[in-house]
């Protein structure tokens, strides 16, 4: 439960949500981290200060850059089913993941610190690419960090990898305990909450799941603590008010993630896995990767594929043929999302649809906008214009 906030702290919390500018922001944000009350009652809101001025000063930085003219490289547009963002230490082999794996001419060099830009790559899974980014690698005082932990922010999944010429566990715990500290926690929650913000209509709280050692009316105090007035609060699984101030303050975020544990060529290797896998008792899939043997290339694909819960529909014309790339959707997709991918045309005029595949109970069974898709279906959609 956050604090009851002194008056010249809470003024300067307000003189933030006020501000129009990123640099009166910044100013209130710093004046209110010199008045805000320092124990653990304001912790989230602490952390959420701290994170939120290093970000403006970053959104600042990058905006003058770009009326200079100026390219950042660590924006990185998102490109096939997937991105995947490679985060490590120094030498811990991602170029040589990169360049094993995929077709991009990457440069491998046993000097630490070769990749200091992201670099791209396409990963084939069968009829489908995921995009791999290398990250510029992370260590203690380098000032590029925070950048590639943003490149894992946007990610649609992160891959920790774990050098198996050093100690894996160590790594380990550094690049997790790295992420954590900005925001990104790799251990999925046992709930969520989503909070829309709404025009009209007060604070309406709908539980899906368990709102543990608090109500309703607790819920909805917290959130005029934030000047939240009008809002729908989804609460699914077990969620804690803490869980809802951290969602209200965007301060962590669950990131899928995979463990690959790099250069199980080298003789020291299978002793530092076996100790790696007693050690580690987390859902995180784990793939033993060697550049020089090949070991692990026809796991990454499979896995990430797993791992995000895809699912691949082929569309169809009526009396037409049947696409030959896959429209991307995640697990629970339904006909409407299929309509909605396409145009939002289909989705307005739509009458039915026809499904051949692993969802159909026949062939070309004649479906509405909420049959659920599964991977594998072909979807032949019927709409008006």
């Amino acid at each position: 439960m956050p604090a009851n906030l002194p008056p010249e702290a809470q003024a300067k919390l307000n003189e933030y949500s006020e501000a129009k500018t990123p640099e009166a922001k910044i100013r209130a944000l710093e004046e209110f981290l010199k008045v805000a009350p320092k124990h653990k009652g304001a912790e989230n809101l602490l952390y959420w200060a701290k994170r939120r001025l290093a970000e403006l000063k970053e959104e600042l930085e990058t905006e003058r850059r770009k009326r200079k003219g100026g390219y950042n490289p660590f924006v990185v547009e998102k490109e096939g089913a997937a991105q995947v963002v490679l985060f490590g230490i120094p030498n811990s082999g991602k170029s040589s993941i990169i360049a094993t794996s995929t077709r991009a001419k990457v440069e491998v060099s046993p000097r630490p610190f070769t990749t200091l830009v992201p670099v791209t790559g396409m990963l084939q899974y069968e009829d489908i690419q995921f995009q791999l980014v290398e990250a510029p690698p992370v260590a203690p005082n380098v000032k590029w960090v925070h950048r590639s932990v943003g490149l894992v922010k946007n990610a649609d999944a992160v891959a920790l990898v774990l050098d198996l010429s050093l100690d894996p566990i160590k790594q380990y715990k550094y690049l997790v305990n790295l992420l954590e500290e900005n925001g990104v926690v790799l251990k999925k929650p046992k709930g969520r909450v989503e909070i829309t913000k709404e025009r009209a209509g007060g604070i309406k709280v709908v539980i899906m799941g368990n709102l543990k050692d608090a109500s309703v009316d607790d819920v909805k105090s917290l959130l005029k603590v934030y000047k939240i007035y009008n809002a729908t609060v989804k609460i699914v699984g077990d969620v804690t008010l803490d869980d809802v101030e951290k969602t209200i303050l965007g301060t962590s975020q669950y990131k899928p993630s995979v463990i690959i544990l790099n250069k199980a060529d080298l003789p020291e290797a299978k002793e530092k896995i076996d100790k790696f896998k007693e050690f580690y008792k987390g859902d995180s899939p784990i793939i033993v990767f060697s550049s020089r043997t090949k070991d692990g290339i026809q796991e990454l694909g499979r896995t990430f594929f797993e791992l995000l819960d895809l699912v691949r529909v082929y569309t169809k014309k009526p009396n037409g043929d049947v696409a030959d790339k896959p429209l991307v959707l995640k697990k629970g997709a339904t006909v409407r999302d299929v309509a909605k991918s396409i145009h939002s045309r289909m989705l307005e005029g739509f009458k039915y649809a026809k499904v051949w595949g692993p969802s159909a109970k026949y062939p070309g069974e004649r479906v509405g906008l909420d049959h659920e898709v599964a991977d594998g279906d072909v979807i032949e959609i019927h709409y008006k214009g």
